[in-house]
């Protein structure tokens, strides 16, 4: 009869992950947010240029496939979450992310009300505009862009199962 015998075998990184040394979470977290914060300017310049050109959008003509204007404008809805949320935007967020829950929502085959672009625009445009300490005025933006999503969404996804 033979025996085996196993004998573990530590790797290289097994035994570098034990070492100590490196940063602490700490410390690699404060230099983290240090580097954000001077992202921040930068950031809020692409999510105003982005608002301005969702504002710009014009409504689609009745000949023309209306499909392609509702990409940009999801796009464009998008491109505000991904350059506010590192920076706990989560109100431009919110506001974008109605906007694009929304267009996915649109039947195809039937007309868009593209009221509700112009709107989120101008609340996003509202929204960016506020002062810091304006927690308040920013709750009232976004529950009215919940209203309009709860009215605009098709009853199909609205209602239970």
């Amino acid at each position: 009869m033979s025996a085996v015998i196993w004998r573990p075998r530590k790797s290289r990184l097994s035994k570098l992950i034990d070492q100590s040394g490196g940063l602490s979470v700490g410390i690699a977290l404060k230099q983290a947010a240090t580097e954000l914060k001077a992202l921040e300017a930068e950031s809020r310049a692409i999510v105003a240029a982005r608002i301005a050109d969702l504002s710009a959008l014009v409504p689609p003509e009745s000949d023309e496939p209306r499909g392609e204007r509702l990409e940009q404008a999801y796009g464009l809805s998008s491109a505000v979450i991904q350059a506010a949320g590192p920076f706990n935007r989560d109100d431009l967020c919110a506001a974008a992310a109605g906007l694009c829950d929304l267009i996915d929502a649109a039947e195809p085959g039937k007309p868009f009300d593209w009221r509700i672009v112009t709107v989120h625009a101008q609340a996003l445009k509202l929204i960016l505009s506020l002062p810091d300490d304006a927690a308040e005025a920013r709750a009232e933006v976004l529950n009215g862009l919940s209203q309009v999503l709860a009215r605009k969404r098709p009853l199909a996804e609205t209602a239970p199962d």
